[in-house]
């Protein structure tokens, strides 16, 4: 029974999403899922062994993704490590002008706005990001476009030697490169092969010990700071903030998009200190959004007004093809006005809001941009499994939320821009993740819940202990909570199957949780598994 779903429809769907084209013709993924992500069957018409090696190599390496806490601390997390592999293949990193992004939500968001204005100014522009939805090689992006399998054997040929050599030169595990350490290093050689003209480092965990923050930037930028990570990173809002305002370089400019009292105290602190210049939302710049009417049909993109409120985040009179004016000829506070964002939500404009500063400051520094290419990158800019609209009629969303405030910022998102008759919830989550406060912003929007785990990380939260959550908490909200119906299903396969079965034309449903879920269940739609 197939009723309204055909796997011919995600594909229209990304190419009015913007999903980049490497990405639409790459290998579907497997029927099976499996725990293992060097198992996980593809479908491919010819094996590469040579891929395969490497990418069992990379997943051979202790990875801190794979283990529930990660553990973040100097004894386990060595910048030292990181630059001595740097050492070791070269210093790569060196000439690149790199934007170095932290945060805890917004993050991977606004390094894809920052790289897609600065790629539709004429700059080849590298973005390092994590994690990656169905492939390895989505971490490493030149102009939106995903390295190619055979670059990465050539890549992972390069560092497996250096690799082997720090192994054999410590007593103990702590002179070995990690995972994520691997993936930081084989960023910067793809981008310095390809000779790129400016780097976007997303963050890893953290920042203060994560892998990137080896790198000397152009400009630091913090999106914003709420309570996830709580166990490796502080269980206060400036504990957090500490850790990501560890970034912070002497004489380097920061853009900060923290508005709220305790973390901004933190960050203005920090950048007072370290004598960085601090460009802040609210105070230098700030933002007018105008939602889309509807995100469930295709339609007309949300529209963001940038605000220059000082001479650090100036927002200059600048003309197609023309570049950058005085940033003090300032008449009534100039504004860039109606620039069209694809990617929905408010959040995603106070994302945008940060993308433009920063690449105003870049202007600052002497950098050719014009207002052609923030609005040409900004319009272009999707990511997927950020409140991704796969289908209409019911309208099928994936969202990689998985902390309180990213559960605000989808449900706000589908109050304000959805019509649907009735919500259908298809939830899992991750064992070091405030799973209460989660259920507490979710079941007041849904009518329906359907939870499962997903099979490609050890990190999941058992599909019986999340049951277990949600019923605690629709007694504890009582009439607030508008779950009338919970399944529990054991694969994301049978909650995909669950939901067709529930599901009507003017529905919706979402999946949402963790990334490692929309992964999967993207990957079963895309490749038309399942009933719906």
């Amino acid at each position: 029974m197939r009723p309204w779903f055909d796997s011919s429809i995600f594909e229209v769907r990304s190419l009015l999403y913007g999903i980049p084209r490497a990405m639409q013709s790459m290998d579907p993924p497997a029927t099976v899922l499996t725990a293992d992500p060097q198992q996980s069957k593809t479908a491919l018409s010819k094996r590469d062994p040579l891929h395969d090696a490497a990418v069992g190599f990379l997943f051979s390496r202790l990875n801190y993704e794979r283990v529930s806490p990660a553990p973040y601390c100097e004894r386990t997390l060595k910048l030292a490590r990181m630059r001595e592999l740097l050492d070791r293949l070269g210093q790569p990193q060196t000439g690149i002008p790199i934007i170095h992004v932290a945060g805890t939500k917004g993050k991977g968001s606004t390094a894809a706005m920052i790289a897609a204005v600065l790629s539709a100014a004429g700059f080849r522009t590298g973005l390092f990001s994590s994690p990656h939805l169905d492939r390895i090689e989505e971490r490493f992006c030149i102009d939106g476009l995903p390295c190619r399998r055979e670059e990465l054997v050539r890549l992972v040929d390069r560092v497996r030697p250096v690799t082997i050599a720090m192994d054999a030169a410590g007593d103990d595990r702590s002179s070995r490169p990690t995972y994520f350490e691997l993936t930081t290093a084989l960023a910067l050689l793809h981008f310095a092969a390809h000779e790129v003209d400016a780097a976007v480092l997303e963050v890893g965990l953290g920042g203060r010990l994560d892998s990137t923050n080896v790198c000397q930037p152009r400009v630091c930028v913090i999106t914003n700071i709420s309570l996830d990570h709580t166990q490796q990173l502080g269980k206060s809002l400036a504990s957090i903030a500490r850790e990501k305002a560890g970034i912070l370089k002497p004489g380097i400019p920061v853009v900060s998009g923290v508005c709220d009292a305790e973390p901004q105290a933190v960050i203005v602190d920090t950048a007072r200190q370290r004598g960085a210049p601090l460009i802040q939302l609210g105070q230098d710049f700030d933002y007018q959004y105008t939602p889309p009417d509807r995100i469930d049909i295709p339609a007309s993109p949300g529209l963001l007004d940038y605000f220059g409120l000082s001479a650090s985040g100036w927002s200059p009179a600048i003309r197609p093809g023309q570049g950058v004016q005085d940033p003090r000829t300032r008449a009534g506070l100039p504004t860039i006005s109606k620039v069209p964002i694809c990617m929905p939500g408010r959040h995603q404009a106070v994302n945008a809001a940060v993308a433009v500063a920063t690449v105003l400051e870049l202007c600052r520094q002497g950098w050719s941009l014009n207002e052609e290419a923030i609005r040409l990158g900004l319009a272009k800019v999707s990511l997927p499994a950020r409140i991704e609209v796969l289908h209409s009629r019911p309208t099928v969303l994936v969202d990689a939320a998985h902390n309180v405030a990213s559960m605000q910022a989808l449900t706000e998102t589908i109050q304000t821009m959805t019509s649907a008759r009735r919500r259908i919830l298809i939830l899992a989550s991750t064992r070091d993740k405030d799973t209460s406060g989660i259920l507490d912003v979710l079941l007041p929007h849904f009518d329906a819940a359907i939870l499962t785990q997903y099979l490609d990380n050890p990190r999941a939260t058992p599909v019986d202990d999340l049951a277990n959550s949600m019923e605690s908490a629709r007694r504890r909200l009582g009439p607030q909570s508008r779950i009338e119906s919970l399944d529990v299903c054991s694969t994301p396969l049978a909650a995909w199957e669950k939901a067709g079965q529930k599901v009507s034309p003017d529905d919706l449903i979402c999946i949402t949780g963790s990334f490692f879920i929309a992964a999967e269940i993207r990957r079963i739609i895309k490749t038309g598994l399942g009933p719906c």
